[in-house]
């Protein structure tokens, strides 16, 4: 198996139970880069496999195939992206002239522009007498006076990279603060981002088509640049630069971090230190994972862990069907329905 020449892309299948690269993924960029390319049928050894590129699926010869698409690039380098309509039976560039003789005065730097802003928006703009929108979540334009619709497409191209000279990587969103230097690729690190309610959550399959050793292979390979993967029915950017993973559809921006995975067997301090909570009884109760009662989603291990990277913080679990907040500061947690606020209490053994 091959990587992408220049490391800047690689083309991926899942099969079995991991995700394999597949050798000469240039002729699949190559293809890709076409706007008017639907697809790539390649050869492998179980037989043909059909690549969608619209809805990034295969159609082979095993049932759960999956694709991906990842891209290596350095903070302060971007891809260059064509946005492309469909006029009659060809696909014309944005700024382009049209089977009709006319070009639109947006060009694909612009929609770029607006669709980074926002990935679920739409934008409009005039050609003569005719207002369109293109809307990014459809990927479709219609013409707001005749209704007619048009498909729209947003592909690379092939080879063409931009670097800012003048970026600096420290102003990327700072969300995290991890070492940004690469380690010995034979030591084991976890890939965890921030979920809902603060809590760190580790990469894993099968939800996401990325797990903590598929990320820490390609943070060896260029710890500045932005991989792509997806989890349920949503797709994902996650940038080493910043640390930080954006939801592609929605915008959404949630902080990463990665961490030596022995930390909670190494260091003394968390494997020492015990979490409890002043119950309506009167009595000290531990914070226990998971168990047949409140289910909670924290432990005290996860406590330390976080209380060690902000002892002034705060920190957000679920017990049962509520949500509470733990204030490291105040040492006490907090109903967010209720409003009931109980002691804690930090003990060392």
């Amino acid at each position: 198996m091959a990587t992408a020449s220049g490391n800047q892309f690689e083309w991926q299948l899942f099969i079995g139970q991991k995700w394999v690269s597949i050798f000469n993924d240039f002729v699949i960029e190559a293809h890709y880069c076409q706007p008017g390319a639907n697809g790539i049928t390649i050869n492998l050894n179980m037989g043909p496999a059909y690549i969608d590129f619209d809805e990034m699926t295969v159609d082979g010869p095993l049932v759960n195939f999956s694709v991906r698409r990842n891209t290596l690039l350095s903070y302060n380098q971007k891809e260059v992206m064509g946005w492309y309509y469909k006029d009659n039976h060809r696909w014309c560039e944005y700024g382009s002239q049209g089977s009709d003789g006319r070009s639109s005065l947006i060009r694909s730097d612009y929609l770029e522009q607006k669709y980074n802003s926002n990935p679920r928006g739409s934008v409009q703009f005039t050609v003569g007498s005719m207002t369109y929108m293109v809307d990014f979540t459809a990927m479709t334009q219609t013409n707001l006076s005749t209704r007619m619709l048009r498909k729209v497409r947003r592909r690379p191209k092939f080879n063409e990279v931009v670097t800012d000279n003048s970026s600096n990587q420290n102003s990327s969103p700072s969300l995290a603060s991890p070492s940004a230097n690469p380690t010995n690729s034979s030591s084991q690190h976890i890939w965890e981002f921030m979920g809902d309610e603060g809590i760190w959550t580790e990469y894993q399959k099968p939800g996401c088509s990325l797990d903590s050793a598929e990320i820490e292979r390609l943070y060896q390979l260029n710890p500045q640049c932005q991989v792509s993967f997806t989890a349920r029915r949503f797709s994902y950017t996650l940038y080493f630069g910043g640390m930080y993973q954006v939801n592609n559809k929605y915008g959404t921006k949630r902080a990463v971090r990665r961490i030596a995975s022995g930390i909670q067997q190494t260091n003394s301090t968390l494997s020492q230190a015990h979490w409890q909570f002043m119950d309506m009884d009167g009595q000290w109760k531990d914070y226990m994972k998971g168990g047949s009662q409140g289910h909670c989603s924290v432990s005290s291990q996860d406590i330390e862990v976080r209380y060690q990277q902000d002892s002034t913080g705060t920190m957000g679990f679920r017990a049962g069907r509520f949500s509470y907040e733990l204030d490291f500061s105040g040492m006490t947690q907090t109903n967010l329905s209720t409003n009931t606020r109980r002691p804690v209490r930090r003990l060392q053994s």
